[in-house]
């Protein structure tokens, strides 16, 4: 089987889209025949080391996203790749590309919605924005044969829009790059901080819907006791003194060794539809500090971290200190365990592959074999 994944969020300072591809296309090779191509948006045409087919494409912004508006183009070289699946990871235009050779080829088209981009519309852009955009995408994903949802969030949102044949899987978590021998006691000592600071950590993108507003003056009422690490792209933050601003990790074990290093997770974004950072630091023995909101209820328990309400400083404030009083490295225990157990990548794929074989069932002249080990 040839697996095509067409996406347009495939950026350097993209998070957990790229994670999971990268992830995807390892998993297969070292457990599958499965053949493996992504076709994603760069600066030139270029091919890459995970499967990457680069297509060129406009950046909008200084660190966003490039836009394939070649959609013309994008369907001819996925013509071209003869894939007998198609997964489209976004509603943009390569993924109308997507649909347009899919049909050509008479393959299946599955899309994969790791993003609620009707909140974030409305939210950005106010309610008749968001209305419309509502409308593009139940337009797109009504077209696929299958549309995959990150969580039972994201699978409610999607029926809200009118979108109907939506399974949710939920993605998974190298267990082996983040655990808890990631940690490091020089992390402090980097830090500039004492040892027995109160340290936690953010990672991930700036944009609106992450609250990072929310994090920050949770940390001003805190005070000097407790300090946050954000790492994530170059932006402009006023930043109070607890509060250290690292780069963004390209590196996933050098994510790995932050998040494992510090002693828990804080996240106040209310729009994840699923949180993969969340689960990276879960992975590493570490509890979470989030808002109540979107998919964060079904990946925290009351034994790996807390719930606050959204968007409320002084609630994220009182739960981080509650965080403290219930032993970090008890709920980090029960955090680690949880992650093995229910989310491992092994578990997300083989979920995935199952879902390819059913959808390829419908269209046995187009259905070739595949081994699993």
């Amino acid at each position: 089987m040839h697996l095509l994944d067409v996406t347009m969020l495939y950026a350097p300072t993209s998070g957990g889209v790229v994670r999971y591809l990268r992830a995807k296309h390892r998993w297969l090779q070292q457990h599958t025949a499965v053949r493996h191509t992504l076709l994603v948006p760069a600066a030139a045409d270029s091919l890459g080391g995970s499967g990457e087919r680069y297509l060129r494409a406009r950046k909008l912004r200084p660190h966003g996203h490039r836009w394939p508006f070649a959609v013309r183009r994008w369907a001819r070289e996925i013509r071209a790749c003869r894939p007998d699946l198609i997964e489209a990871g976004d509603a943009g235009p390569e993924a109308w590309a997507a649909l347009s050779a899919a049909r050509t080829l008479d393959v299946p088209l599955i899309a994969f919605c790791h993003s609620d981009i009707v909140r974030m519309a409305s939210r950005r852009f106010g309610p008749a924005v968001g209305a419309a955009v509502q409308t593009y995408a139940r337009e797109f994903y009504r077209r696929c044969d299958l549309v995959i949802a990150p969580s039972g969030f994201m699978r409610d949102r999607l029926s809200e829009w009118g979108v109907e044949h939506v399974v949710a899987r939920p993605l998974g978590v190298d267990v082996d790059a983040f655990a808890p021998s990631r940690r490091s006691k020089a992390l402090r000592r980097e830090l500039g901080l004492p040892a027995r600071t109160r340290l936690l950590a953010y990672a991930g993108r700036f944009s609106r819907e992450k609250n990072i507003g929310v994090l920050l003056d949770a940390f001003r009422a805190l005070g000097s006791r407790y300090h946050l690490v954000v790492a994530g792209p170059a932006a402009s933050l006023d930043l109070p003194s607890n509060v250290t601003l690292l780069p963004f990790l390209h590196s996933s074990l050098e994510l790995a060794r932050i998040l494992a290093s510090a002693d828990g997770l804080v996240h106040a974004g209310d729009q994840e539809t699923f949180g993969l950072v969340v689960l990276e630091a879960m992975a590493c023995g570490r509890g979470v500090i989030a808002a109540n909101a979107g998919a964060m209820p079904e990946l925290i328990t009351p034994d790996t971290g807390v719930l606050v309400p959204p968007r409320d400083a002084q609630a994220m404030a009182a739960g981080i200190v509650e965080f403290y009083e219930r032993n970090p490295d008890r709920l980090g225990h029960h955090a680690r365990a949880h992650a093995e157990r229910d989310f491992s990548w092994d578990t997300a794929m083989r979920g995935l592959l199952d879902l390819y074989r059913a959808t390829l069932v419908t269209r046995p002249a187009r259905t070739p074999g595949y081994a699993t080990s």
